[in-house]
């Protein structure tokens, strides 16, 4: 009965309140989103703005501690690895059910794993799952009993249970993807603190109350998510009293809310880059001297200090600062020089063709974009290149980035907030990563070192060891400027001031299971 009472509250709000005086309902947490969702189903997306849902839908092995990317228990126990660091035995949970009330079990678990790896499986075809490479040296998941759940590796990998405990690791119900197939994504049934109610497409998705949930049921009745995809609507509703909690509060608003006592601003550093993705396969960026000239003739000094106000700090590489202990700190970002960067331009050959560069609307992460993009594109005029910006909604701007720029694009916008130093280089950089072998490296970039850095980090288990390796790809990296590094962000968020127990994560996800929203 509570699950039909706070959908029909929420409806009832959404669809009768006026927006200029709108308040949203009796402990019910309303979330404007950046973006609608691309899917509910944890293993098919890729983007933190879905993260930030699917979260409080599902659990997975294990979790973040709050507070840190270190890993804790979550539906697993308690777990061993071997000596050699090739097998993972999990303890699982003995009593916890699907929203839908199948068990979950060890069954389970290699059902989830099967289904995003083994092409075989008969449920395979209801991905395609972009971030299962997390995976990729999962050999075999075998249910020795009811709950217990080994998983056999190709070798040592280091960054396993930390990505165990990214939104791939979730688990969801064999018994729902096995009812709903490819609709799974629409029909979605976890562990979770919350379960799925209503997704209204580009209006809200609502998910309320698991009174059984397994780590004790959650104080609000429902959340409901908002899409609003433009920056000042999100503010208005905020400021109107439609929303309880924005997240990516552009930096020309933080003041204002800073100011008014009736809300709360949190800030948090985390692994988060933002660049721009460089067609290295077409010209002009096919030649590294234009790839460099990029780099050089865009201000982003100017860009963190006028658009993003200081929310961010300029990037060296392809590694946030916040992996403080991979992190190359000898690295400089590359300086705003117009005059190198024409001078290079000249050597590579540019001639003056037209370059398109694909900026969105906004996105995971994705810091006040047009506005970035705009200026991005007059810097790179001034020193003599022809830029043609394109600008699409986050949704469909993936699904033209995701796939490759070959043929469509010479550069694109994009960020990531990533869980570990190898996520990023290891799914967008390396040469078996590129669109058509199922990775993020839509600009076709190709080392062979870089290659042979990435797969040593990942077999290493000292992290000292790791450290060196990680670092040493940066510089190369860096110096073959396969993006334009433009800055590292520390994300936002405003909530109403009578929302308790609200924190940011270093992960960037919303874990919102203990916020409380008294009456």
């Amino acid at each position: 009965m509570r699950k039909f009472l706070a959908a029909a509250l929420a409806s009832a709000f959404l669809a009768f309140a006026p927006q200029s005086y709108a308040q949203t309902p009796p402990n019910v947490l309303v979330v404007g989103q950046i973006a609608e969702p691309k899917s509910l189903d944890p293993h098919a997306v890729t983007a933190v703005n879905d993260f930030r849902i699917l979260v409080n839908m599902y659990d997975g092995l294990v979790r973040y501690k709050d507070g840190t990317l270190e890993v804790e228990p979550s539906l697993a126990e308690s777990w061993t690895i071997s000596d050699d660091g090739k097998t993972y035995t999990f303890k699982l949970k003995e009593g916890v059910t699907f929203h839908d009330g199948s068990p979950f079990n060890a069954e389970a678990v290699k059902f989830n794993f099967d289904r995003m790896l083994d092409e075989k499986h008969p449920y395979h075809d209801t991905g395609p799952f972009p971030l299962s490479f997390f995976f990729s040296t999962v050999e075999d998941v075998t249910a020795d009993d009811d709950l217990t759940v080994t998983f056999k590796l190709s070798a040592p990998y280091a960054p396993f249970l930390s990505n165990l405990a990214y939104p791939t690791g979730l688990i969801v119900s064999p018994a729902a993807v096995e009812k709903f197939g490819k609709d799974f994504g629409r029909n979605p049934s976890g562990t979770g603190a919350y379960k799925f109610a209503e997704w209204d497409a580009n209006a809200k998705t609502v998910v309320v109350k698991n009174d059984a949930y397994w780590d004790g049921a959650p104080e609000l009745e429902a959340i409901i998510y908002r899409p609003i995809t433009d920056a000042n609507t999100r503010i208005a509703e905020m400021l109107s009293g439609g929303l309880d909690v924005m997240v990516e509060v552009p930096p020309d608003s933080l003041q204002q809310f800073k100011s008014d006592s009736t809300f709360k601003v949190l800030e948090q550093a985390g692994p988060h880059v933002w660049f721009l993705i460089l067609n290295a396969k077409e010209a002009p960026f096919d030649n590294k001297l234009a790839r460099q000239a990029a780099n050089y003739a865009i201000n982003k000094q100017a860009l963190v200090e006028n658009i993003l106000q200081g929310t961010a700090e300029v990037a060296a590489g392809p590694t946030p600062p916040a992996f403080a202990w991979a992190y190359n700190e000898g690295l400089e970002p590359y300086p705003y020089d117009p005059e190198k960067a024409k001078e290079l331009l000249k050597e590579a050959g540019y001639n003056g063709e037209e370059v398109t560069f694909y900026v969105t609307e906004g996105g995971s992460g994705m810091l006040d974009p047009i506005a970035m993009g705009t200026a991005i594109q007059a810097d790179l005029q001034a020193v003599g290149m022809n830029v043609k910006i394109e600008t699409y909604e986050w949704n469909t701007f993936l699904g033209k980035v995701n796939p490759g720029l070959e043929g469509k694009a010479g550069m694109a916008e994009m960020a990531w907030m990533t869980n570990d130093p190898d996520t990023l280089p290891f799914l967008a950089l390396r040469t078996e990563a590129m669109p058509d072998k199922g990775g993020f490296n839509s600009g076709y970039y190709s080392n062979a070192k870089v290659d042979e850095l990435l797969e040593k980090a990942r077999e290493v288990t000292d992290q000292d060891e790791r450290a060196k390796l990680y670092k040493e790809m940066q510089e190369i990296v860096q110096e073959d400027a396969p993006w334009v590094f433009v800055a590292n962000w520390k994300q936002n968020a405003v909530i109403k001031a009578a929302v308790e127990d609200f924190k940011l994560q270093p992960s960037f996800f919303l874990m919102l299971q203990k916020v409380k929203k008294p009456q």
